[in-house]
């Protein structure tokens, strides 16, 4: 899709930056809103700092592979406690480096749609050039993380802005962006795993499609707040494509996930790990007794039940880690 101006029937009504700059779908009262000076706020909410699901979202698929590849090695070393912190740190960078480049990308699309009109780009906060800088400063600090990580690792690392640098186009070009965005939020499973045993296997792949599949379910959810305006601006998403379906569709993703996440288990622990095997488990069953509330709770025109729905995915995410966790302990 070609990049066009905003039309005055999508303008209309449209919500505006508050006074002091900040964007209409944050948390109020958040961090950066509150402590944060006020010459950096707007760098940070390009970042999404006031936002930190995404962040979480980025964070766990790399917890979940650390945590599975320690179950499959049988060891814990003093490196992995470094790991676990470089995905932490590396999470928060290139979550923010990504979406600066998705709000560069996306600077046009943006101010045509009433919840991200308000961005620091579309507002007028930052400018394309200073964007671009940001985004630099936060890809060198992410990759002087990544080289602390084995070679195996670190090339994993660089093929992981493949998916980063597409996904902003994806929804211009097809109705299934939410694959895209799968493929570049859960790398880390593959990275985290290939960390600590110093190359990448078949459980840590099955993981990735499991993380895929999550992605596919949240991401869904999230875009049925934009659907009206997309309809408008010719922006696809699965939100569109399903439309009334997408319930049946989350009916699909929901399955896949959990039983690709619990095949990664099965592939990953140990034989004579039972006990280790059992806990594990445990991991994708609450996630997915989780993702059937959220279908219970789901009103596709609820806008604020939409975002808290999305939201939880947080608490979703944490519940693999850990039973993961308690089943090392085992």
């Amino acid at each position: 899709m070609t990049e066009q101006s905003p039309t005055p029937e999508v303008l209309e009504g449209q919500a505006t930056p508050d006074a002091d700059g900040q964007v209409s779908d944050a948390v109020r009262g958040n961090w950066v809103d509150r402590l944060a000076p006020a010459a950096t706020r707007p760098y940070l909410r390009l970042s999404r700092a006031d936002r930190p699901i995404g962040t979480w979202l980025l964070l766990l698929p790399c917890w979940w592979g650390l945590l599975l590849a320690m179950l499959h090695t049988g060891r814990a070393q003093w490196h992995d406690l470094w790991i676990f912190a470089g995905c932490g740190l590396g999470a928060l960078l290139m979550r923010g480096a990504g979406c600066t480049w998705n709000d560069i990308t996306d600077r046009h699309i943006d101010g045509s749609v009433a919840r991200t009109a308000s961005r620091p780009i579309p507002s007028g906060q930052v400018s394309v050039t200073g964007a671009l800088l940001w985004m630099a400063a936060q890809s060198l600090v992410a990759f002087a993380i990544l080289l602390s990580f084995n070679m195996a690792a670190i090339v994993l690392g660089i093929a992981a802005l493949v998916p980063v640098a597409i996904y902003p186009f994806a929804k211009r070009f097809t109705w299934w962006p939410q694959v895209f965005l799968g493929l570049a939020f859960n790398w880390g499973a593959l990275l985290a795993w290939t960390a600590h045993t110093g190359r990448l296997e078949w459980p840590a792949l099955v993981l990735y499609l499991a993380g895929i599949g999550w992605t596919l379910f949240y991401d869904t959810i999230y875009a049925h707040q934009d659907k009206e305006d997309d309809a408008l601006i010719g922006v696809k998403s699965t939100a569109r494509l399903f439309g009334t379906a997408t319930p049946k569709w989350l009916g699909r993703f929901l399955p896949a996930s959990v039983s690709l996440m619990g095949l990664a288990i099965v592939l990953a622990v140990p034989r004579e790990g039972l006990l280790a095997l059992v806990i594990a488990l445990g991991g994708p069953w609450a996630m997915g007794w989780h993702m059937v509330w959220q279908m219970r709770m789901l009103r596709m025109d609820d806008m604020d039940r939409l975002l808290m729905l999305f939201r939880s995915n947080r608490n979703a995410g944490l519940l693999p880690v850990l039973f993961f966790a308690a089943a090392l302990l085992a």
